[in-house]
C-alpha cells in the first residue's frame, strides 16, 4: 500500500525494521565492544566513588564524581532503560546491559553443571525486586555510594558467579534471579516492536544441515514457541532463523490483549500487584508520609512508657541500616523497623485491595476464573510501569533541585503521564473484557479496572501534590 504522494509503502518500513534485526545480528562484534564499554564505564561509576569522602554542600554534579555517578545511576540511567523497555523492548538487556555481558563472559568458562530447581523457581522475580528495593530504602542507596556498590556490585559478582558454575554461553542469572527480569519483562510487553516467530514458516522449513551454524539464545528462550516479548533479550541473534524470525512492529496493546491470557502467570500478577502498585508505592512514599511519622511517634511514645529507649538511640553499621552521622544521616533500630513495617503495611494492603478489585472485574465477566483474573491483572502495566518510573524520575528532579536546576512543568508532565497511563490501563481493560462479555457486563468489569488505576494514581497524587 502507498502512503503519501513521495509513493512510501508500508512494506519499505516492515523490511526496513527486518533489516535492523538482520544487522543486529551481523554484528554481533560490535555489540561486544559496546557491551564492554559499558561496562568499563558501570564499574568505574559504581567501584570508584566508594573509596572517595562524601561530598560536601558545595559539591555539585558537574564538579564531583560520586555526585555524577549518583545522578547517571539513579537520575538518568534507571528511570530511562524503564522507559526503553515500553519503546523498544529488552534491547537494554541483549544489547548494552554490563551485567548480562559479564555473567554471559564468564560462562564461557563455565563448569557447566545443569541449572538446579532452585534457581529456576518462579518466585524469584519478585522476591529479587521486594528485597533489593527494601535493602536499598533501609542503606539509602540512591544518596550513597557504598551501599550502590553493595547492591549493584553484590548483584553483578553473583552475576559472574552463576555464569562460572551454570549454562555455558548461557545468562542463566538474566533468566531467573536478576532482581529487575521481572519489572522487564512486564514492561517489554507493551513495546511496539519486538522479534515475532512464524511459526507455519518454521515448521515448513528445512531443519539446518548437521554443523550448519544455528544461533545461540543466552537468556535461554524457547524462540519457536516464543509468543511475546517478555524473556527476549532483542539481541537480534535469532533474526532470520529458518526464515521465521524477524525484527517487526506490532500493535502496544497486542501482547497484552491476545497472548497475555494465554499464558497466565501468578509470578507476574504478584510482582503487578503487590510488587510495582504496592511494595513501590511504600518505598517511594514512606520518607514524605504523615503516616510514617505517626507511627514511629506512636511506637516511640510506647517504649518511653515501658521504659525502654534502646531502639530509639542505637544504629546498625551503614550496610544494615543508614548511618553517616557526618551527614546527620542516621536511621535508628526504631526508624528501620517501622520503615519495614510501613512498606509491608503498603505491600499487603495495596496489593490485597488492587487483588479484590481485579477479582471482582473477572467475576462481572461470568463465574470466577483465574485465567481472566491474571490476564486482567496484566491491563494495568501500563500505571504499574508509570508509578515506578515516576518515582525514580522524582530522584532526577531532586538531583538537579539541589544543584540549581530548575526543571520546568514537572507537575503538569506527571500529571499528564498518570492520566495517560490509567487510561490506557482502562482502554486495555475494555479490550480484554470484550473477549469474554458484551454490554453492561463488560462495563463493570472495565470500570473496576479503572478504579484499581485511579488507587494507583491517588497514591502517587499523595506522594507529589498532597505531602
Amino acid at each position: 500500500m502507498t502512503a503519501g504522494a513521495g509513493g512510501f509503502r508500508a512494506g519499505d518500513l516492515d523490511a526496513g525494521i527486518a533489516r535492523l534485526g538482520d544487522w543486529l545480528r551481523a554484528h554481533a562484534g560490535a555489540i561486544r565492544a559496546v557491551q564492554w564499554a559499558v561496562v568499563a564505564f558501570y564499574v568505574f561509576l559504581v567501584a570508584v566513588p566508594a573509596f572517595l569522602p562524601l561530598p560536601d554542600n558545595t559539591q555539585h554534579i558537574w564538579s564531583n564524581l560520586t555526585l555524577a555517578a549518583q545522578f547517571a545511576f539513579w537520575g538518568i540511567w534507571w528511570p530511562f532503560v524503564l522507559v526503553s523497555m515500553v519503546l523498544v523492548g529488552r534491547v537494554w538487556c541483549g544489547v548494552f546491559c554490563p551485567e548480562g555481558a559479564l555473567s554471559e563472559a564468564a560462562s564461557r568458562w563455565s563448569r557447566g553443571y545443569a541449572v538446579p530447581r532452585w534457581i529456576t523457581w518462579s518466585g524469584w522475580p519478585f522476591i529479587a525486586f521486594a528485597g533489593t528495593t527494601v535493602y536499598g530504602q533501609m542503606t539509602s542507596v540512591y544518596g550513597y555510594p557504598k551501599p550502590a556498590l553493595a547492591v549493584l556490585g553484590g548483584s553483578t559478582l553473583a552475576a559472574i558467579v552463576v555464569g562460572l558454575l551454570y549454562g555455558r554461553n548461557k545468562r542463566v542469572w538474566c533468566r531467573y534471579l536478576c532482581p529487575v527480569n521481572g519489572v522487564f519483562a512486564v514492561l517489554s510487553k507493551l513495546a511496539p516492536l519486538s522479534f515475532q516467530v512464524d511459526r507455519g514458516v518454521w515448521a515448513a522449513s528445512p531443519k539446518p544441515a548437521q554443523g550448519t551454524a544455528s544461533f545461540n539464545c543466552a537468556p535461554l528462550v524457547p524462540v519457536k514457541a516464543m509468543r511475546g516479548a517478555g524473556a527476549c533479550h532483542m539481541c537480534g541473534r535469532c533474526s532470520g532463523h529458518r526464515g521465521a524470525v524477524r525484527l517487526a512492529l506490532r500493535s502496544p496493546n497486542d501482547e497484552i490483549v491476545h497472548v497475555a491470557g494465554d499464558e497466565p502467570s501468578w509470578e507476574q500478577t504478584s510482582l503487578i500487584l503487590f510488587g510495582m502498585l504496592g511494595l513501590a508505592v511504600g518505598a517511594f512514599q514512606w520518607s514524605s508520609s504523615p503516616y510514617f511519622l505517626d507511627m514511629k511517634q506512636a511506637a516511640a511514645t510506647w517504649l518511653i512508657e515501658h521504659g525502654t529507649t534502646w531502639p530509639l538511640e542505637a544504629s546498625a553499621p551503614w550496610f544494615v541500616l543508614t548511618n553517616y552521622p557526618d551527614k546527620n544521616d542516621v536511621m535508628t533500630l526504631l526508624d528501620g523497623a517501622i520503615l519495614l513495617v510501613y512498606i509491608g503495611a503498603a505491600t499487603l494492603v495495596l496489593g490485597l485491595g488492587l487483588s479484590a478489585l481485579v477479582a471482582l472485574a473477572a467475576r462481572m465477566l461470568g463465574p470466577f476464573s483465574l485465567r481472566r483474573f491474571h490476564h486482567l491483572t496484566q491491563t494495568l502495566i501500563p500505571i504499574a510501569g508509570c508509578g515506578v518510573f515516576l518515582g525514580l524520575s522524582a530522584l532526577t528532579i531532586t538531583f538537579l533541585r539541589g544543584d540549581g536546576i530548575v526543571v520546568p512543568y514537572v507537575a503538569e508532565i506527571r500529571a499528564a503521564l498518570l492520566t495517560g497511563a490509567a487510561l490506557w490501563s482502562a482502554w486495555l481493560a475494555w479490550r480484554v473484557a470484550g473477549l469474554s462479555a458484551g454490554g453492561f457486563r463488560r462495563a463493570l468489569a472495565c470500570a473496576c479496572i479503572a478504579g484499581a488505576a485511579a488507587v494507583s494514581v491517588a497514591n502517587w497524587v499523595l506522594l507529589f501534590w498532597v505531602w
